[in-house]
């Protein structure tokens, strides 16, 4: 998975740790933390993959690689793809099945690669807190590709979505968790569930024996990295090789108990099937029925993606060390994720454009009232929530009910025609109902930072919001936070009236 490096551009601290990571590098050897994979020139691009520059102010110092299919409309779906260690780009576009997928189904592909300047197994920092929040280092970098592929080729923001091998599939969660807002979906192969580790150790402890957290545990590192206020989740799918030693399967059970307790769904599957490839076939629905998280369990298979290569239009990509033929990954992906044009999901963007002038005319604690122009030709308007479709009608306005107090919202609009056709959507307007109730939580620093009432840097912990210093990040440590508003606590050690 993630490999230690020495930083390109590192601070005083972490100078103190550079020697640690050294050891670490040259005790790992070959199997290079998260597997040595196949090593391809980092500049390498195979035929049909472009480089793409300027695409923002890339604090994580990744290179953008796109495919994107001839004639490709603009409101096409759009996959990021992310690497394994020493992989780069060209050799996951050339292995990975996607390019047939993008061909078939109609989407377009960006590839973000790293290099050993970053990590010295050119892996993803997924255990590195600079590189994985929300605004920072790589994670900040595979955002604005996305924007950048959203401007470029005309994608529609509402199928974003993102998928990973190892040390990228530990990217990956860390990417869903973080903006959620962005991904519709996501799929891990051989990954880690989200912000299990914040450091070279941890990392190793995640990988070989995950910390086995409560769902709500692990859900609640998810909530803690969105933006305050998510409601709406990325379908997830979890790949996992029962025999693999690098990522030892007990991982793929706490992906599933974090992304089931983010849906607010439970652990037991809704059904299981049998596939080809020795694979099992976990399903766990959301209220309306739908498949919200998979876990594909697959007897035998060892570290890496499952390809399988072949003509068949279920099969895709090409073996190789750790591509392992067993059954086509993205094949099962992509149509979980609704590329292949099954009914049910939201149609392409229509002729007709976005409405302008959305506005917030009104707020109650549990309400928010929404206008917007009307648009010429429009039979109905889509209001969604945080990217989710939550209703509209026929007026140019809209009021969303049953929400939370105290809690912030982002709102979007799109106009349909008289056959269906859904429109561009607008741009987005934020709304915040009104009320807040404080609330007082004793625990110890390390239950405070599982909860998302605190954070830990450098060994020690902060409150969230406020950034008030509270000690070394342990279990022996105690504090009483109050939350005085969503995402924001203070110290209130000294009594607590909430």
């Amino acid at each position: 998975m993630g490999q230690p490096h020495p930083p390109f551009r590192f601070t005083k601290s972490r100078r103190l740790v550079r020697g640690v990571r050294r050891w670490v590098t040259a005790a790992a050897g070959a199997l290079a933390l998260t597997g040595g994979l196949v090593a391809v020139g980092p500049q390498a691009s195979a035929a049909g993959l472009t480089q793409v520059t300027g695409f923002g102010s890339n604090p994580g110092n990744l290179s953008m690689y796109a495919y994107v299919p001839d004639a490709l409309p603009a409101g096409a779906p759009l996959v990021v793809a992310l690497h394994g260690c020493t992989q780069s780009a060209s050799d996951y576009y050339a292995k990975s099945g996607w390019p047939k997928f993008a061909d078939s189904y109609g989407f377009a592909l960006v590839f973000p690669q790293t290099t050993s300047a970053n990590n010295a197994n050119s892996c993803f920092n997924w255990f590195e807190p600079g590189d994985t929040a929300r605004g920072q280092g790589e994670a900040l970098s595979i955002k604005q590709m996305v924007d950048k592929a959203v401007a470029q080729y005309g994608s529609d923001t509402r199928r974003v979505y993102i998928t990973g091998l190892s040390a990228g599939a530990g990217m990956t969660a860390d990417m869903l968790a973080a903006y959620p807002d962005v991904f519709a979906g996501g799929s891990l192969a051989s990954g880690l569930p989200a912000f299990c580790a914040n450091s070279v150790s941890t990392a190793y402890t995640c990988m070989y024996s995950p910390p086995d957290k409560s769902p709500a545990q692990w859900g609640a590192l998810v909530r803690s990295a969105a933006p305050a206020g998510t409601t709406s989740w990325p379908r997830v799918a979890i790949w996992q090789g029962t025999a693999d030693t690098t990522v030892k399967p007990a991982n793929a059970t706490e992906l599933r108990d974090q992304w089931t307790d983010v849906w607010g769904i439970g652990q037991t599957p809704s059904r299981t099937s049998t596939l080809g490839g020795g694979a099992t076939l976990s399903e766990y629905d959301d209220a309306s029925g739908e498949p919200a998280v998979q876990v594909y369990s697959l007897a035998g298979m060892a570290h890496g993606l499952a390809v399988d290569p072949g003509t068949g239009p279920d099969q895709c990509g090409a073996t190789g060390t750790y591509y392992l033929d067993t059954l086509c990954s993205s094949y099962h992906t992509a149509r979980f994720w609704g590329l292949d044009g099954d009914a049910g999901q939201e149609p392409g963007p229509g002729s007709l454009p976005a409405p302008s002038g959305l506005a917030v005319t009104s707020v109650t604690d549990t309400t928010v009232s929404l206008s917007w122009s009307a648009v010429a030709g429009a039979a109905s308007y889509q209001v969604y929530r945080g990217g989710t479709r939550v209703g509209g009608g026929s007026s140019a306005g809209y009021t969303d009910t049953g929400l939370a107090s105290g809690t912030a919202y982002a709102y979007t609009v799109a106009a349909v025609d008289a056959s269906g056709a859904v429109g561009a959507v607008s741009a987005a307007v934020a709304a915040t109902t009104s009320g807040y109730t404080p609330t007082c939580h004793t625990a110890s620093n390390y239950d405070h930072t599982v909860a998302g009432r605190a954070y830990q840097s450098g060994g020690s912990t902060f409150a969230t919001g406020s950034g008030q210093a509270m000690g070394l990040w342990n279990t022996f440590t105690t504090h009483t936070l109050k939350q005085t508003a969503p995402g924001y606590y203070v110290l209130a050690d000294s009594g607590c009236p909430a």
